[in-house]
């Protein structure tokens, strides 16, 4: 049993570094899936591991829609993760979440339509629950975090996630506030499902930009707003990442999602696909042994 934690961050607009990693390397990790989004930066913040991953590159090369999530979380468990935190930009659809407050996420509205979601198929059918999506210690550690750093914080939001890379009509907008969601982003899913199958347990901190378009007095936001509340998030973000490393026990714990695929395979083991096992080999390792 792993009782060391090794932290996953996926760092998404308006987070490109992280601040203090010692020990710090650029790698390359390849994947059955293809290239990550870009290699994954190894180091560490005293004796806690960390493994850095720029969800859109470095740069902001790769467009929300065109993500290798696959990839991006196959990298994360080849490189030795036991946990994901991801930081995304998002759109508030409630007035009390004002840009500049960061929300932890809880739930998904899953609204995209176009990525593939699964590292299971034909050959290996595979059904895990995600009834609860995100990993309830490591948000409360996250939530945590962000107040330590001194940020305003929402718990159990509410995340729809929209294919984009375009942002929403008004109309869209007042549905997905009728539908009681909280704010909106674009990479939040299939990210969080492929952790589930990947057994890692996994939160998303939100970090808010602006108040999307259902505000019929004002004027739609613009990406330059958005860029300028980035770039003030980002400070926060890397601070709240230094935080939550410092809230950590000594000791990581099991967690129930380490061992999400205990019965979750429905193909009998001589009808299985070998070479989508093999494919799987990093996601299967803790199964097969």
């Amino acid at each position: 049993m792993n009782t060391q934690w090794t932290i996953g961050i996926i760092g998404g607009s308006g987070l490109y570094a992280i601040d203090g990693l010692e020990d710090a390397e650029w790698r390359s990790v390849s994947t059955p899936w293809g290239e990550p989004s870009d290699d994954i930066l190894f180091g560490r913040i005293g004796e806690v591991a960390l493994r850095f991953l720029p969800r859109h590159g470095r740069g902001h090369r790769i467009s929300p829609d065109a993500i290798p999530a696959r990839a991006n979380i196959d990298a994360l468990k080849r490189a030795g993760c036991t946990d994901v935190i991801a930081i995304s930009s998002v759109g508030s659809l409630r007035e009390e979440l004002e840009p500049g407050r960061f929300a932890v996420i809880d739930q998904f509205v899953d609204r995209t339509v176009q990525r593939p979601a699964s590292f299971f198929g034909t050959g290996l059918v595979t059904h895990v629950s995600l009834a609860d999506p995100v990993c309830e210690r490591l948000s409360a550690f996250a939530a945590a975090a962000v107040q330590a750093a001194g940020g305003r914080v929402a718990e159990r939001a509410t995340y729809l996630a929209m294919e984009g890379p375009q942002f929403s009509t008004r109309a869209e907008s007042r549905l997905y506030r009728q539908w009681g969601c909280d704010v909106i982003g674009m990479t939040g899913m299939p990210e969080a499902r492929l952790a589930r199958e990947a057994e890692l347990p996994y939160a998303l901190i939100g970090m808010i930009t602006d108040y999307d378009s259902w505000r019929e007095d004002e004027a739609p936001v613009t990406t330059g707003e958005i860029v300028a509340q980035m770039a003030a998030n980002g400070a926060l973000a890397r601070a709240t990442i230094a935080a939550l490393i410092r809230l950590l026990p000594a000791v990581r714990t099991p967690s129930p999602i380490d061992t999400t695929l205990d019965g979750a395979i429905m193909t009998a083991p001589a009808q299985r696909d070998p070479k989508l096992a093999e494919r799987n080999a990093a996601i299967l390792a803790r199964v097969h042994g």
